[in-house]
């Protein structure tokens, strides 16, 4: 399907290094694949799955957002700067989360999903440009003071491992380094009663929302209001090749955090940042592999 495509579209997401119609297609990310693929619609209703989510929510009423397949190819698989879910998609009130199926072994050299633990109860921080106020889909890790080097947790496990992260929780991934991809694909999952705010909304039509995104539940006409901290993600990039994705969106960040590939075999060492701001493989060990669960606890519980 990917073969002869020239660039981003309602399907496909490429790597920067995609030769476009005439060459081997180079694609990071597979949007929506449940309407593609009857064995990932199957998965989105997984009871498994939803008992979880409804444990983590605190509901019984549960709504499907966004589905993605994040390939995140051997080599050159693209890095996600850090960021909040929360500030592409703000609603009523955070009961949110993105549930990541492992399709293969995750480890601590393939890309990661890495997590800054107890971030989602913290504030939301800017993912607009200082310069121009644009949405560019990052946080300056700098001006945050995360200290990333020394907090940052990497979720690693097995294939058919599932990991669960809050809406406003702070993560990101770094290049794929290593020989073997990783591919993990994420559901987003709401408490029906969180309603999108103006900017944010994903779905196709009303009965959409109501109807067919219903995982389990009841819908509800009836948005439930929480103070929470918002920032709408408006305005966003005007040119194509920043559009349609975050790996394209967060081009644009000024001092991004990883480093993207550069057409040539990554170095095999993450890279990492001191808590005084220096650069350095050095400081690798500071990132530690720990046990899954716990950081999956740690991550999920409100």
């Amino acid at each position: 399907l990917a073969a002869g495509r020239e660039g981003h579209d309602d399907l496909f997401d490429f790597e920067e290094i995609h030769p476009g119609a005439g060459g081997e297609p180079c694609i990071r990310r597979i949007k929506e694949p449940q309407d593609h693929s009857e064995p990932f619609r199957r998965l989105v209703y997984h009871p498994g799955l939803l008992s979880v989510c409804r444990q983590l929510l605190r509901s019984s009423d549960l709504r499907r957002g966004s589905m993605k397949l994040n390939l995140k190819s051997a080599v050159h698989g693209s890095p996600v700067q850090w960021h909040q879910d929360w500030a592409f998609y703000p609603h009523t009130n955070d009961s949110l989360l993105a549930a990541g199926i492992f399709l293969d072994e995750v480890r601590r050299d393939n890309g990661p999903l890495l997590v800054m633990p107890r971030t989602h109860r913290g504030p939301l921080y800017s993912h607009h440009r200082e310069s121009d106020g644009l949405f560019v889909g990052g946080l300056d890790a700098e001006a945050s003071g995360l200290e990333f080097a020394r907090s940052a947790q990497p979720l690693t496990g097995p294939a058919g491992s599932v990991s669960f992260h809050h809406v406003r929780l702070v993560h990101g991934s770094d290049l794929n380094r290593s020989r073997q991809p990783r591919k993990i694909v994420f559901i987003e999952v709401a408490a029906s009663d969180a309603w999108p705010l103006a900017g944010s909304s994903n779905y196709r039509s009303f009965s959409d929302f109501m109807e067919h995104r219903m995982l389990c539940g009841r819908p509800s006409l009836q948005p439930r209001m929480v103070a929470l901290p918002v920032r709408i993600p408006l305005p966003k990039p005007s040119a194509p090749q920043f559009q349609g994705s975050i790996y394209a969106t967060q081009q644009l960040l000024d001092r991004p955090f990883f480093e993207r590939f550069q057409g040539r075999e990554a170095d095999a060492r993450p890279r990492e940042v001191s808590a005084d701001g220096e650069s350095g493989a050095a400081n690798a060990k500071r990132i530690r592999t720990c046990d899954p669960e716990a950081v999956r606890a740690q991550a999920c519980l409100p």
